[in-house]
């Protein structure tokens, strides 16, 4: 799998995916966009690059367009995640504007006919992006907003965060046990199971 993180809010998506894609032996390459450095200096406290660090998979900055994924040919058969999608990276993908080393790998993943899915975090939606959600679906990616839910119950910001990350490989189509699947269950406090 490939992991693009790119510079919305939500640098933690991305880290945490490709942690967890990494532990299962299945990340490929990580590629990350300038702003997303900016991003995860304000939001995590540290370079992106540092963040990366301990994975087992290549690094490679969006104006690397030298790196094996600007092409086809390299684009890894179980398809590419982008956590978290800035709508401008959402845009492009839309529209087919190859201009940075993320957008083609993308695009080139969609021509391939393989997985993409394109966590789009941005609140409140435009119409702008949601034409673009539109258009990208129709392209074929999948549009998973990192819209966390609450069946589960989680706890902590961790168990949020890896609830997207659970959605991201269940549109993967990749086995997991990152958090508690929906069940019907008697009434809580709340009224709901």
């Amino acid at each position: 799998m490939l992991v693009a993180i790119t510079g919305a809010s939500g640098i933690v998506y991305g880290v945490r995916l490709a942690e967890t894609l990494n532990s299962m032996k299945m990340l490929e390459a990580v590629i990350y966009t300038r702003s997303a450095e900016l991003v995860a200096r304000e939001e995590m406290g540290r370079s992106l690059v540092d963040l990366l660090g301990g994975l087992d998979a290549p690094v490679y900055r969006d104006d690397e367009l030298d790196a094996p994924y600007a092409s086809s040919s390299r684009i890894p058969a179980g398809g590419m995640a982008v956590a978290p999608c800035s709508t401008r990276t959402l845009a492009a993908v839309a529209h087919g504007i190859a201009d940075n080393l993320v957008a083609r790998a993308a695009l080139a993943t969609l021509r391939l006919r393989r997985r993409l899915v394109l966590v789009v975090r941005e609140t409140p939606l435009g119409l702008a992006e949601i034409r673009n959600m539109l258009l990208a679906a129709e392209n074929g990616a999948t549009v998973l907003p990192a819209s966390p839910a609450f069946y589960h119950r989680p706890r902590t910001i961790e168990d949020m965060v890896m609830f997207i990350v659970g959605k991201v490989l269940d549109a993967l189509g990749i086995e997991h046990g990152l958090y508690r699947r929906w069940r019907l269950e008697e009434p809580g406090p709340l009224g709901g199971g």
